[in-house]
């Protein structure tokens, strides 16, 4: 998000005057004794409750918040254009090309739906890093929750994809029974309330509030701010655990098991595959990992705050998080190209689609889908193609 909690700069707190024993007006002697008592028992207090032993360290925001405005809208709407020229492409090729009879299809439609509605939410935040919000309290709460949402589920279709491509390579014959329409209906189903769920405290806990020094703020607020940081504590670690870590082992497992499968055949195009598969979860990797391993940074440093902390190790992790978290979203914009085009079979639509819009390809289409055609004649379909 924008401006999220954790990178806001800290208003300091507001100083409160006492009025000194000088200022007093005039009194008789016992109401000033009883006056002098309290005063100078106001500084030997012994409650615990008044004492405060820790000294508190207020760090200056307004370098990283200057960064996020010069260089995160840019990221934001280059993701956003990046994500809608290619989800739409292959919306618009299913529409055209593909029924929505096959399982493998069902979850792509949903994973092309997950990331338009995450991309959705990049242009408001992109103008909220420029300036403030200006969209007032129910869009703060809907853009919220339609981001997380988004984002979730994404996550979730693409280890769903990997599961599902685990079944149909590895356990064929078990999943030609299973692997139905209903199964990935259900499947969809439930990918969307635990992202809707696990959004839930977005649209809640947002509320948009004004600020001294940044004007109108979208964020968590309304509550006490240690039930805030425990709410924090929790997001971040859910996010780790529940939505990179899991994942993360899912796809490595399914895709190790699916080229061991494959180097197992004696398929004529294998190197082909396992380099596509290689290429599918080094990216995996390579988009996720930084950005989570900040988030697991962020919750540490929330949940065991080290004595001595300086501002300059908060700023650092401020920094990182918005680098990571943009090269994480991009992992949501190209992924449909790993799951689409670099398959023969959306190839040959793309193929199609241009050539429909450019004359000139036609002879050149007509020469490829001959050979297309010779080489399905000797090598039969098979559900190792990716």
């Amino acid at each position: 998000m924008s401006r999220s909690h954790s990178l806001l700069p800290h208003s300091p707190s507001h100083c409160t005057t006492t009025q000194l024993p000088g200022q007093t007006p005039a009194m008789d002697d016992d109401e000033y004794r009883l006056f002098m008592q309290s005063y100078e028992e106001s500084f030997n207090m012994t409650d615990p409750g008044y004492v405060v032993s820790d000294s508190v360290q207020l760090c200056d925001k307004q370098a990283v918040n200057q960064f996020g405005a010069r260089f995160i809208p840019v990221f934001y709407y280059v993701n956003f254009l990046l994500s809608y020229l290619g989800n739409g492409l292959v919306l618009f090729i299913i529409y055209k090309f593909e029924k929505l009879c096959t399982v493998t299809n069902i979850f792509l439609l949903n994973l092309v739906l997950s990331n338009l509605l995450f991309a959705a939410s990049l242009p408001f935040w992109a103008t909220y890093h420029l300036s403030e919000w200006i969209f007032g309290l129910a869009l703060c709460k809907m853009v919220s929750s339609a981001y997380f949402i988004g984002f979730y589920s994404s996550i979730l279709f693409l280890t769903l994809m990997t599961f599902d491509r685990y079944l149909a390579v590895v356990h064929a014959v078990t999943a030609a029974k299973s692997r139905k329409k209903a199964y990935a209906i259900i499947a969809s189903v439930a990918v969307w309330c635990i992202s809707i769920v696990a959004s839930v405290k977005e649209l809640i806990l947002q509320n948009v509030w004004k600020s001294p020094y940044n004007g109108l703020i979208c964020e968590e607020s309304g509550y006490p701010e240690s039930t805030m940081a425990r709410w924090r504590l929790v997001s971040y670690y859910q996010q780790f655990l529940l939505f990179f870590l899991l994942p993360l082992f899912m796809v490595m497992y399914c895709y190790i098991s699916i080229t061991v499968r494959i180097l197992s055949t004696r398929m004529k195009e294998k190197c082909r595959a396992i380099k596509l598969i290689f290429v599918i979860i080094f990216t995996f990797f390579a988009c996720w990992t930084p950005y989570n391993i900040v988030i697991l940074l962020r919750a540490i440093q929330i949940s065991r705050p080290i004595e001595g902390d300086s501002c300059s190790d908060g700023e650092s992790l401020d920094y990182a998080l918005y680098v990571t978290r943009n090269i994480a979203y991009l992992y949501c914009c190209i992924s449909p190209v790993f799951y689409t085009f670099v398959g023969k079979k959306f190839q040959s639509h793309f193929r199609r689609l241009m050539a429909k819009r450019i004359p000139c390809l036609k002879r050149h289409m007509s020469l490829n889908s001959q050979s297309t055609r010779t080489t399905s004649q000797k090598t039969p379909h098979s559900a190792y193609e990716l």
